[in-house]
C-alpha cells in the first residue's frame, strides 16, 4: 500500500517510523514542500465524502465499501486533467497584493 503524506513531520516520529518498519507493506512517497497534488488528493476525498457518504444510508460496512466503489467507479468513466483558472502571474500577483497589506 502507498501511503502519500502530507509534508509535515508526523511521518518523521519515532512512533511512526517505528510502526512503519514494522509493516513493510506499506510503502511512503512523497510529494515536494508546497506540492498541489496533496491539494488535488484531499479535494477528491471531500467530493467522495460529500456527495457518497455523508448523503448515504449505509446499513453496513460492507453496503458502505459497495458504496464508495461504485461512486469511484462512475468518478472514473469521465476522467480529466484538472485545469487551473489563473495563470502562474495572476496567482503571484494576487500574492503581492497580500504581502502588501500585511
Amino acid at each position: 500500500m502507498h501511503l502519500v503524506p502530507d509534508n509535515y513531520a508526523t511521518h518523521k516520529t519515532p512512533a511512526v517510523r517505528t510502526w512503519i518498519v514494522a509493516h513493510p507493506r506499506f510503502h511512503l512517497r512523497f510529494t515536494p514542500t508546497g506540492s498541489s497534488w496533496p491539494n488535488l488528493v484531499e479535494r477528491w476525498f471531500a467530493e467522495l465524502t460529500n456527495t457518497q457518504i455523508r448523503r448515504g444510508v449505509h446499513k453496513s460496512v460492507q453496503t458502505l465499501e459497495k458504496d464508495i466503489r461504485d461512486w469511484i467507479a462512475t468518478w472514473n468513466t469521465g476522467p480529466r486533467p484538472y485545469a487551473w483558472a489563473k495563470t502562474a502571474d495572476e496567482i503571484l500577483e494576487r500574492l503581492a497584493g497580500y504581502e502588501q497589506d500585511s
